[in-house]
């Protein structure tokens, strides 16, 4: 049809694009996906006021031990062998060429094959009844020992930051698909109705590598993405109403764009008008929500005190204790970004001051939000998690003279604890170098299953039908890893 011949038509047959026939008829793609959510086999239930409000709560699979979960990411890739998994052996061999056995077949960002071996220069002791095994660097993070469950055996399948992060919180190294907590607030709803269910809060001198498809949708309805909250009175951009326009004349407004979508929603049955309603009515809801809760003038001095937060300075302590706030007020998923952990080497980078400089900046406020979450009875039903993408090489990086260490996806190291989680354990050993995980090996894709299994998510069958099969987090892969439940 040319476009003369299309501009000719009537407005009847205007409506009749390829779009609006695949979603308006009866075996079309959305009804497809809207069947596989309502049918049985154990797919998410999906209650009615779904479809006017695609956050409102809905059941899980089975019966969860979290309710939500605050996700600490240290963008870069922090050094398990500096933190968490000490390797004498790794030190008394520091400055030999590593073995080619290890290397064979191995590729590396920046790294030659016949790079040096590095011990680590941090000191290491055991805290708490369990005598988990933490760096100096991490003091605060000692005295809740005995309730987290650290992780050694962590593996992933993409050396590069970007696509490595994508990896862990896509579940795959291309950009494009929906993030863990798009997942997430898709299969649970969240129970705020006043902020969004999944917010982003980010710390450090630039934001991670990847950007926005990190907490996007891809391709579940965009209700469902993280929205980013900056610091400061006006939380997100825009949300304020423009000069001379009150609230009752922003309701008026919300309201008639309301009724003209649900008209537009009655003939095309387009599932992203549902969204486009839904942010409309938080946006409104948000102007005077979001600013409350970026107000913590209420909070005790003690409070502020123990996450380190620094009168109105933006930092992950802040960010810390706002993450406390939000979940307190329904939202189902937070996820802080802190960035500069990747630790090269060269003025800035190095593995020692550098990166005992994103400890003092995260240490602190992540011990406090533990021990907070627990004082208000919350740790028990919230998952907090803390972690990179990767981790860092054995072998030593040198530049100009400055020690750091590449990037390492065989072995590395996460926290948890809260939300189902069996407390005062280290799970996963590697071999006396660090380098490879042998024991328990726990992939990016266990860490996704299990982390849904918490929230009574069953990853198999929370799935999306797109592009002609279903889709999930885990993608065919991923095993719920039991040994780390309570």
């Amino acid at each position: 049809m040319t476009e003369r011949t299309m501009h000719d038509q009537t407005p009847e047959l205007l409506d009749q694009t390829r779009r609006h026939f695949f979603s308006q008829c009866r075996y079309g793609l959305g009804a497809m996906a809207l069947g596989s959510l309502l049918a049985g086999d154990g797919a998410t239930p999906v209650r009615a006021d779904v479809q006017s409000n695609p956050l409102a709560p809905r059941p899980p699979h089975f019966a969860p031990k979290a309710k939500r979960v605050i996700f600490m990411f240290m963008a870069g890739g922090p050094s398990q062998l500096e933190l968490f998994n000490p390797r004498p052996k790794l030190t008394e061999l520091s400055g030999q060429v590593i073995p080619q056995s290890y290397v064979e077949n191995k590729r590396f960002a920046f790294l030659n094959k016949d790079a040096k071996l590095l011990g680590s220069p941090q000191k290491f002791a055991r805290h708490g009844e369990s005598g988990q095994l933490i760096s100096a660097c991490l003091p605060y993070l000692s005295t809740i020992a005995d309730k987290i469950a650290i992780v050694n055996s962590m593996t992933t399948d993409v050396f590069n930051h970007g696509p490595a992060k994508f990896f862990v919180n896509t579940g795959s190294a291309r950009f494009g698909r929906p993030s863990i907590g798009a997942w997430v607030t898709y299969g649970i709803g969240s129970e705020s109705t006043d902020l969004p269910g999944f917010v982003v809060l980010q710390s450090g001198p630039r934001g991670p590598r990847g950007g926005a498809p990190l907490w996007g949708s891809g391709f579940l309805p965009t209700t469902y993405q993280g929205v980013p909250f900056r610091s400061g009175k006006e939380p997100i951009l825009n949300l304020s109403s423009p000069q001379g326009i009150d609230l009752n004349r922003q309701r008026e407004f919300v309201d008639a764009v309301h009724d003209l979508n649900e008209m537009r929603r009655a003939v095309t049955a387009d599932p992203e008008i549902a969204t486009r309603i839904s942010s409309y009515e938080m946006a409104y809801r948000m102007q005077s929500s979001a600013p409350a809760l970026m107000d913590i003038s209420g909070e005790t001095r003690d409070t502020l005190d123990d996450y380190g937060v620094e009168g109105d300075k933006p930092s992950f302590a802040r960010n810390c204790l706002l993450a406390r706030r939000l979940i307190e007020s329904g939202s189902r998923f937070v996820q802080l970004y802190h960035t500069d952990w990747d630790h090269h080497g060269g003025p800035g980078f190095e593995i020692n001051k550098a990166l005992n400089q994103r400890c003092h900046e995260v240490d602190r406020p992540s011990a406090a939000l533990v021990k907070d979450l627990e004082q208000r009875g919350l740790l028990k039903d919230t998952l907090v998690i803390w972690g990179g993408e990767f981790g860092r090489t054995p072998q030593g990086e040198d530049r100009n003279g400055l020690l750091g260490r590449d990037h390492h996806i065989d072995a590395y190291s996460m926290w948890m604890a809260g939300g189902g989680i069996k407390g005062g354990q280290t799970l996963g050993q590697t071999d006396e170098l660090g380098y490879y995980a042998i024991e328990d090996r726990v992939h990016v894709h266990d860490f996704q299953a299990t982390l849904l299994h918490l929230l009574g998510l069953d990853h198999l069958k929370l799935t999306h039908r797109f592009q002609g099969r279903d889709f999930r987090l885990t993608d065919v892969h991923g095993e719920v890893v039991e040994k780390l439940l309570a």
